[in-house]
């Protein structure tokens, strides 16, 4: 992960304050405990939880159990753990994409880091914290990706590693209209909620701060309360309870089925639990499987810049470098699309997976509603190019800022453009490929992939018969960020 920056700046958000006076009130709640030793890491479940690494589990000294498997004996610092009711008091990303793990005085960052004090890297807080967040704040660069620390009414704020100036802040003059003190807080991101704010939660009661305006709304979710910390990853919003979390939708509060379930089963490595048991990542599904070769049939690029990958019945999603690639059951966001996915692109806020013969169009928060009276047939959606139809596609694409939607079938292409609608008719183009797996198009260029190759142009301009084709690269090395 990147150094921390030497240079510190305060920044005025619109709605509320970054940056008054210094003040030297302390603190004065305190819920300090103790710690022991340990690492905390995480085990990426198909379509339940992160896929993130999972250490080694410790070498087995006991004797065989009755059923002839080695019994797995906890270390002393495993026990505690390991138990029902272990959990954390916050958990947040910092402003490189590590995730940190906050209980009593201790603070574990990374899946594989080990036990620090807190005041080690934040010797200004001095103690434990009881919420923390990382702020998403677009409109103002100064304070985007700024890292929050509460304890009792105080609040501290980092920007790059750095408390910048002027804090600690009082909790009631930093976010006014929120109480203290505070149980767990979160960001909330344009597109996955109403508007960019941060969530606060306080036993059963919760609040979201709209950043633009400053508002201050109560939420009523009966679903989601008493949440001991909070985080959001990729898209998805936890609620940590104790030993216990669940997933659930920032807008409504609505929690998924199976929830809540145990995090030593989830996010904590405890020998013999969880999925996996023990497995260097989880063993249904590795997260560097994308890196072996594997054959994608389709790929998509939203409006907010994620990238899809998808392979059989599961995708990989990156939505930042810092973030890195994370894959997940297609039915866990699109539980309608049974099977594998044939081709994909969006267009206007809406994602479209074709499917056969068929066409399933997503709109909504995020893209993972399904559009009333879909599926529906592909040439009734979009009609057939000239005399062939669309009963088999191997690849869609749509670039940046454009209407115009790319079809590719076998050796050939066409072109339509969606603002037109209907009375827009397909035009074939010339295509230099006699078969691609998938294509994507983004600001970076045009990608048709084909197998383990990768051909890169600038854009579909390029795809002319006097043009010369450009040699394949790595698909794994130059889009899924395989180191080989």
């Amino acid at each position: 992960m990147g150094g921390c920056s030497r240079s510190c700046q305060a920044d005025v958000i619109t709605g509320f304050s970054l940056h008054i006076g210094p003040k030297s009130s302390t603190p004065s709640v305190y819920r300090t405990q103790r710690a022991s030793s340990m690492m905390v890491t995480l085990l990426g479940v198909m379509g339940l939880c992160w896929t993130l690494a999972l250490a080694h589990p410790l070498a087995s000294t006991a004797p065989p159990g009755a059923d002839g498997a080695p019994r797995t004996e906890l270390h002393p610092d495993e026990i505690g753990r390991c138990s029902e009711d272990w959990g954390f008091d916050a958990v947040t990303l910092d402003e490189s994409g590590t995730m940190m793990y906050f209980r009593g005085e201790s603070v574990w960052k990374s899946h594989g880091g080990a036990r620090e004090l807190v005041n080690a890297t934040w010797p200004e807080v001095g103690g434990h914290v009881d919420a923390a967040f990382r702020l998403h704040h677009l409109e103002r660069p100064k304070a985007h990706d700024n890292v929050y620390l509460i304890r009792g009414e105080n609040v501290w704020v980092y920007e790059k590693g750095q408390l910048k100036k002027g804090y600690p802040r009082l909790v009631s003059e930093e976010f006014p209209g929120i109480p203290t003190p505070l149980d767990a807080a979160m960001e909330c991101h344009p597109g996955e909620c109403r508007a960019e704010g941060v969530l606060f939660f306080q036993g059963r009661r919760t609040w979201f701060l709209e950043l633009a305006s400053g508002t201050v709304k109560e939420r009523t979710w009966p679903s989601v309360g008493n949440c001991t910390a909070a985080v959001r990853w990729l898209g998805r919003y936890y609620c940590f309870q104790g030993g216990r979390f669940l997933r659930f939708d920032p807008v409504s509060g609505e929690v998924p089925p199976h929830y809540p379930l145990l995090l030593r089963d989830y996010f904590i490595h405890c020998p013999g639990r969880g999925h996996g048991h023990g497995a260097h990542r989880n063993s249904s599904q590795p997260q560097d499987d994308r890196c072996s070769n594997l054959t994608f049939s389709a790929f998509l690029s939203d409006d907010s810049g994620r990238i899809y990958a998808f392979n059989g019945f599961r995708y990989w999603r990156v939505d930042s470098h810092r973030d890195g690639w994370h894959a997940w059951p297609i039915s866990h966001q699109w539980p309608e699309v049974q099977g594998p996915v044939d081709a994909a692109f969006s267009w206007e806020g809406k994602v479209y997976l074709i499917q056969g013969s068929n066409v399933y169009i997503y709109g909504g928060r995020a893209g993972f509603t399904l559009v009333s009276g879909y599926p529906r047939r592909l040439s009734k959606e979009l009609g057939n190019p000239g005399d062939k139809t669309l009963d088999e596609v191997d690849a869609t694409f749509t670039c940046p800022r454009s209407s115009k939607l790319y079809l590719i079938s076998g050796s050939h292409m066409w072109v339509k453009d969606l603002a037109q609608g209907p009375k827009d008719s397909w035009k074939e183009l010339f295509f230099p490929h006699d078969h691609v797996d998938g294509a994507l198009c983004t600001a970076h260029g045009l990608y048709l992939i084909q197998g383990p190759n990768l051909y890169r142009y600038g854009g579909p301009e390029e795809l002319t018969p006097s043009g010369i084709p450009p040699k394949p690269h790595s698909l794994a090395t130059t889009l899924l960020g395989c180191a080989h």
